[in-house]
């Protein structure tokens, strides 16, 4: 069943994918922090951007907003988040993860100790 969340997470300090930085693209972290838990991403199954006319703008420029991701996770759930390019006005810089939602029961068996 997929929950819509709507959340902003924290990524995991230190564990950005440096490589995709440097592409100029967000640096998926190897985890997030949620409700003062720690979730480790698994496995990316999918990527996508989302893209908007600049508002208030009488030219065609279209700016990226969004990278989303649906990400295997260490709860056995399937996540999707999101990066936004640009902070939220009047929001906090530093939130720029966020949980759009949350699929359970996937049919898939919850992962086994790291070994």
């Amino acid at each position: 069943m997929e929950e819509f969340v709507s959340e902003p997470i924290e990524p995991v300090a230190g564990t950005f994918d440096t490589a995709a930085m440097a592409r100029g693209e967000p640096g998926l972290p190897a985890g997030f922090l949620w409700h003062g838990e720690k979730f480790d991403v698994l496995e990316r199954l999918e990527t996508w951007k989302q893209s908007s006319p600049e508002g208030g703008r009488h030219d065609a420029e279209v700016y990226l907003r969004r990278h989303y991701y649906r990400l295997r996770m260490s709860d056995g759930a399937i996540w999707t988040v999101y990066f936004t390019r640009q902070a939220r006005a009047g929001g906090s810089p530093r939130r720029r993860w966020f949980l759009y939602s949350k699929k359970t029961g996937t049919g898939e068996p919850p992962p086994g100790p790291v070994v």
